[in-house]
């Protein structure tokens, strides 16, 4: 089990199939999480260094990031294997 890529827990070998589409899902949402946390960074670090952002609505601006990225990655809680109900 601490060498697999894959440990099926239940006898059903159909739950290959579901844990590479689980997979899959979550490197799409991975790759979501780090475009929209380097264009939260990419406006917001030249507005912040330039003084047109106040420090407290740059670390809002931070934090609003990092929230986002955590409701981002928590829509995989949602995720239904083909054909489960």
């Amino acid at each position: 089990m601490e060498t697999a890529g894959i440990t099926l827990m239940r006898s059903d070998p159909a739950l290959v199939s579901a844990a590479i589409d689980i997979s899959i899902a979550t490197r799409r949402k991975i790759a979501q999480n780090l475009f929209w946390a380097f264009a939260y960074n990419v406006v917001g670090l030249p507005l912040a260094a330039f003084g047109v952002l106040s420090p407290a609505i740059a670390g809002a601006a931070m934090a609003l990031s990092s929230v986002s990225v955590v409701g981002n990655s928590l829509t995989l809680r949602r995720w239904k294997a083909w054909g489960e109900e």
